[in-house]
């Protein structure tokens, strides 16, 4: 069995990740931290655990945790958690960061976006960018997965097959995506109440969302030249589910077979991506509560442009769910134990 410790399991995606480990027939819970709600239930925060679980929520203790865990967790907010990673990373211990704290290559990056500097840049030469798809060997030998971000994960596995060749302009690249809202956390905010979010789309972080600089370094990793991408997300009034809309000018005309072809032969292996029928739109509904991203590949002949639609859960293949699957590389399982549907 593989004993596992979540440090900061109060919010969505720790919830959702309480929620796959427990059903997981290969893990046992061993600590589940919070720095706000020591000594509750963890049934009391996440009531859809009531009679599931007894775990009660920890301080952390760093060589407590180390001591009684395989894989660690962090669930953390960006920054909150650098240390303890750090603390744990040292003592041997293989950590999976759902924070955006080891998302960028360079501590400079990491300091222009988040306006503070790195807490531990040592690590960031040894972490692994966990996306399964197109990083699984090193994701296999790594020590530090960073988690990618939901509108991240989505974007990416849109991009690559048409950026690996380099059959499209890496400088034409647009992104429109539109999230639930508990992809903005549980924190307590005006703008996240019902009647603010009810009956309404907005857009948000134009031009500025840290996403950003994270989909442009991994897709600067898989292809030949640098690429920059127009990043707009969008709030949407409903619970979970993300939709990215990917749209990439191609350097010459090429037909839609030929594009799809592109991207069955990049995910034909994969688990967990789903290349639709040609023709057939993603929809947000059918991956909801699932670690799937279903891939609809579309085409504006007029102005030779690729339509690249991908459909995520944003807790599931963008958050907990991808967090399991990377937990499942690590210590040499079935990719999909504990996330078959």
């Amino acid at each position: 069995m593989i004993r596992v410790s979540i440090l900061g399991a109060t919010g969505y995606s720790g919830g959702e990740l309480l929620q796959l480990l427990l059903s997981h027939p290969g893990v046992v819970i061993k600590h589940v931290t919070s720095r706000s709600s020591v000594g509750k239930a963890v049934s009391d925060i996440h009531p859809s655990l009531v009679k599931r679980s007894s775990l009660k929520f920890e301080k952390f203790d760093p060589s407590v945790v180390a001591n009684d865990s395989d894989v660690i967790f962090s669930c953390l907010p960006a920054t909150m958690g650098l240390k303890s990673t750090a603390q744990l990373v040292k003592q041997g211990k293989k950590v999976i960061d759902l924070s955006a704290d080891f998302r960028f290559p360079t501590a400079a990056l990491f300091q222009t976006w988040y306006k503070e500097k790195h807490g531990a840049p040592h690590l960031l030469k040894s972490r692994v960018y966990g996306l399964p798809e197109l990083f699984r060997n090193q994701i296999q030998q790594s020590t530090l997965v960073a988690n990618p971000g939901c509108y991240a994960t989505a974007a990416i596995l849109a991009a690559a097959p048409l950026i690996k060749p380099l059959i499209v302009d890496p400088h034409s690249l647009i992104v429109d995506a539109k999230s639930g809202v508990s992809g903005a956390g549980k924190k307590v905010d005006f703008q996240m109440t019902f009647c603010e979010v009810n009956e309404s789309v907005k857009p948000y972080n134009v031009g500025s969302h840290r996403h950003q600089p994270e989909i442009e370094s991994v897709l600067d990793s898989v292809g030949s030249s640098s690429v920059k991408v127009t990043f707009t997300p969008h709030l949407i009034p409903m619970n979970r589910g993300l939709l990215t809309v990917l749209y990439a000018t191609l350097k010459k005309a090429i037909g839609i077979k030929d594009l799809r072809s592109l991207f069955i032969k990049a995910y034909e292996q994969e688990p967990f991506v789903r290349v639709l029928p040609e023709g057939v739109v993603p929809q947000t509904k059918h991956v909801r509560h699932t670690n799937y991203c279903d891939i609809g590949i579309f085409q504006d002949d007029r102005m030779r442009r690729a339509i690249i639609v991908a459909a995520i859960d944003n807790l599931g293949k963008g958050a907990a769910g991808q967090a399991v699957q990377n937990m499942n590389l690590l210590f040499g399982r079935s990719e999909t134990e504990g996330l078959q549907v």
